[in-house]
């Protein structure tokens, strides 16, 4: 029975749910690099396999990895989407509140330049 995926709404909260634990963040990095089977992913830690299969369960129902069908050992590879996704929704967050802090920036330039007697240089 394959794994079944999380809805396009939820996907944004699986995809934080599944990063939010440091042992999940290192398997996807160590997934970066290439595909990698359970034992080599399992071999940093010092957790049991049933332990690992559980992260892995995590990361696959989030999206973020792939398990392989084919062999035995059923290697595993990362999946972009839900990261980019993550990403992007972060980046908007990032750009409105650069936007506030330039406008915050330009009223306190503009409060100390009238303290001062001036005219904002504009």
């Amino acid at each position: 029975m394959g794994m079944t995926q999380v809805s396009g709404a939820d996907q944004l909260s699986a995809t934080f749910a599944a990063l939010a634990d440091p042992t999940r963040r290192a398997i996807l990095a160590h997934l970066m690099s290439g595909e990698a089977s359970v034992n080599d992913l399992a071999e940093p830690f010092d957790i049991s396999l049933p332990a690992i299969s559980k992260h892995l369960k995590v990361l696959e129902r989030a999206g973020l990895i792939k398990r392989s069908r084919e062999a035995q050992s059923r290697p595993c590879r990362i999946q972009g989407t839900p990261l980019k996704g993550a990403a992007e929704w972060i980046e908007n967050y990032r750009m409105a509140w650069e936007r506030r802090l330039d406008r915050l920036h330009d009223y306190l330039h503009d409060m100390q330049a009238k303290e001062k007697g001036h005219e904002p240089d504009r």
